[in-house]
């Protein structure tokens, strides 16, 4: 082991016992995280418009500061997009995280120096942990890339505006950047394939330890190294690989064929960021469950799933949630987002130490018949049918059929594409249904009383869902597949895709 690794090793032991630490004072450090943030906030506008100055609990806080989403802060946003003050958050904004919504159209997520130790502290602190815990400290030995968007930052007034994978390529460690792969003016491509091929190109002959992205752009690196080297698994062309770091989707989906292509299962940690704040990591391999970063500059709020779209929902602070439950997640944070709706929702595994899982997008579900089906519900319907069928999928999306053209009764559309099929693909869309009806007694209750009839699985072609993506102009980089919508918009696009409808 080189210097450089044993001084990482030596450190990464410092950063493990302080995460321990902090594990046992989250309620505290929420607490105090709070009364932190309402007091350098009474300075901003924000905090003069919201009345900052009469807060002096969090009771003071739920009823001065309402729950919003980006429509609801974007006449803030809008001035500061304008000016250079201190207008909206603590401070003047370092970077604007660009990012796209549903509704919102693109957005502009303040990021400040107080957050950005946020963003890059806790990437650091989940890696050296995972060290730590493994002893794999010669990582730093190889090489590291991190498959990501364009790091190339454009002027909004003049504050540096673009993608936050961007941006935290601008503010990778010293000590990262010797190791980092790939190249910045390759990185700085924008067209994935074209992207893919350099990326290649560079790494093909490295040796890479630490590979990190979305699972589905990790699987077209993957397969291109393959196909260019003539090696029939990843640790032929990387025999030192340790260690796969990924977020933003669930990648039991994308498992079995991922380490397929790799030749064994290796170490691999899942990480939550957001462009709104870094919320979670995976602290222990054993474990699934997200430790919840209580002690970064963000005051977490809770609200119910079936609240959230009440005019004012019930709001929980970390003291008061409980276990299986989904919640809305709601920030407040040292970037100046206040009772901010990120979109996600999430679900407590454990209370002691606070850890969650991501069930989904508030605004990602199924309900157009009162079901309310959400993401974490289909992906385990399609794990346990692709368990007890001896298949594997590449990806897939759910929506709903309301007004089907051959007539009868509305149901839920799957849309498929398969790596394995099932043998028998009538008995593997039944064990979808029954699980699914097994997982939402709502969806249950529908199939029971007739009003919808059991799901119906479309077969797409190969390559369906990356062409669906490449028409998006959304192929690559951070970009990922809603599992499922409230519309046909995104089923109606793959209908070219589709093989056969079981």
């Amino acid at each position: 082991m080189r210097i450089k690794s044993k001084l990482i090793q030596y450190f990464s032991a410092y950063i493990a016992r302080d995460i321990a630490k902090w594990q046992s004072t989250a309620i505290q450090d929420q607490h105090d995280i709070l009364k932190k943030l309402i007091s350098k906030g009474k300075s901003t506008v924000f905090g003069k418009d919201h009345q900052f100055g009469n807060i002096a609990n969090y009771e003071d806080f739920k009823k001065a500061v309402p729950v919003r989403d980006y429509e609801g802060i974007r006449s803030y946003i809008e001035k500061l997009l304008k000016v250079t003050n201190m207008y909206f958050g603590q401070e003047c904004q370092k970077y604007f995280a660009k990012t796209s919504g549903t509704t919102s159209g693109v957005k502009y997520i303040p990021v400040t120096h107080d957050s950005i130790p946020n963003h890059i502290n806790t990437a650091r602190n989940a890696l050296l942990n995972y060290i730590h815990m493994s002893g794999n400290g010669d990582i730093f030995d190889g090489n590291v890339i991190f498959l990501s968007g364009s790091p190339e930052l454009e002027l909004k007034g003049s504050v540096k505006t673009g993608r936050l994978s961007g941006i935290v390529n601008h503010e990778v460690p010293a000590w990262v950047r010797p190791n980092q792969l790939p190249s910045y003016a390759t990185n700085c491509i924008e067209d994935w394939e074209s992207k893919l091929e350099k990326i290649v190109e560079e790494t093909i002959q490295k040796d890479m330890r630490l590979i990190s992205g979305i699972p589905p752009w990790v699987q077209m690196y993957y397969e291109r190294l393959l196909e260019k080297s003539g090696k029939k698994t990843i640790l032929e062309i990387f025999p030192n690989y340790r260690l796969f770091m990924y977020g933003g989707v669930n990648y039991e989906p994308y498992r079995t064929k991922l380490e397929q292509l790799v030749g064994r299962r290796i170490d691999s940690i899942e990480t939550f960021p957001a462009s709104e704040g870094f919320i979670a990591f995976q602290n222990d391999l054993n474990d699934s469950g997200l430790l919840l970063n209580t002690k970064s500059g963000i005051f977490f709020e809770f609200v119910p799933l079936q609240e959230i779209h009440n005019p004012n929902p019930v709001r929980l602070s970390l003291e008061d949630v409980e276990l299986n439950r989904d919640y809305a997640l709601i920030i407040n944070n040292n970037a100046g987002l206040w009772g901010y709706d990120i979109g996600d929702c999430v679900r407590f595994v454990s209370l002691r130490p606070y850890k969650i899982i991501v069930s989904g997008r508030v605004k990602h579900y199924i309900s157009a018949f009162g079901e309310h089906v959400i993401a974490k519900e289909v992906e385990e319907a399609m794990l346990e049918a692709c368990a007890m069928h001896d298949c594997s999928v590449v990806e897939f999306t759910v929506a709903p059929q309301v007004n089907p053209a051959e007539g009868g009764q509305p149901y839920h559309e799957w849309w498929v594409e398969f790596a394995t099929p099932p043998a028998d693909i009538a008995a593997f869309t039944t064990t979808i249904d029954q699980a699914m009806c097994r997982l939402n007694i709502y969806y249950n209750d529908l199939i029971e009383g007739k009003v919808l009839k059991p799901l119906v699985v479309r077969i797409l072609q190969k390559d369906a869902f990356r062409d669906y993506m490449k028409s998006q102009g959304k192929l690559g980089g951070q970009n990922k597949v809603p599992r499922l919508s409230n519309d046909r918009k995104i089923a109606d696009a793959l209908v070219q895709f589709t093989v056969s409808k079981h």
